[in-house]
Parts: structure tokens; sequence; C-alpha cells
């Protein structure tokens, strides 16, 4: 499902959201997203086994913080073999391209990432 225009809009424009995954975590912690082919990814830096990232595996669901606006969300682990991942490493390194990020950038588009890419969906229900 499409994400509302003032969401695109402020991931357009911000290199910083706020996430949190499952039902349970109480605190945002902010992130990058990017875009490729019109669907939204993130992914984990630090590959913890409990993490955002792993609570969304679990639970499927959690909430982004983009500005003072909170929205539900759902997120799928994407295949670490699905050759999207090509394109969202290019996001990272296009869209993260300024001198603080650059090793980061560099960093979290390395292979072993691939295995750590979520897509994020637009959660109507609720909102």
């Amino acid at each position: 499902m499409r994400f509302p225009d003032s969401f695109c809009h402020f991931i357009r424009n911000n290199t910083l959201i706020e996430i949190k995954g499952g039902i349970e975590r109480e605190n945002f912690l902010p992130i990058w997203i990017v875009e490729a082919n019109d669907r939204l990814f993130v992914r984990t830096w630090n590959k913890s086994p409990k993490s955002w990232f792993t609570d969304f595996i679990k639970t499927g669901v959690g909430q982004i913080k983009y500005g003072d606006q909170i929205m539900k969300v759902k997120g799928q682990k994407l295949p670490k073999e699905d050759k999207i991942n090509r394109l969202i490493n290019e996001a990272y390194l296009n869209k993260y391209n300024q001198e603080r990020n650059i090793k980061y950038a560099v960093g979290i588009s390395q292979p072993e990432y691939a295995d750590y890419t979520m897509e994020l969906f637009f959660d109507r229900t609720e909102q």
C-alpha cells in the first residue's frame, strides 16, 4: 500500500527517520531509509540478535516516527538473494554521500548487509 505523501516528502528531504519494531519496544531508534523501484527499505547497522529488526521479523509490525508524526508500518525481511539489493546499495550510496556518512554508506552496502534488509509497507489499520 502506498505511503502518505507527507511521509514520502519527508524521506526525500531528510536523512533520518526513527523506527521501532514489534509491539513492546518503547523507544524509537534513528536509522536510514532508502527508496528503490518505488519501494522503501531499511537495514540494521549492528546486526544485533535482539533489535528493532528482529522484532519486525518476529511480529511483522512496527512504527515509524518522522518529524512529529508516528505511523504504523509492516515489515518483511528481504531475501538476501533478491536482485533489488543492488539498487538498494546504490540508493544508500547516493542518498548518504555526505562526508560524515560515506564510510557508513559504503559499509551498509557490503554484500553481508543484503541479509539484514527489511522492506517497509504502510499499515493503514487504525491510523
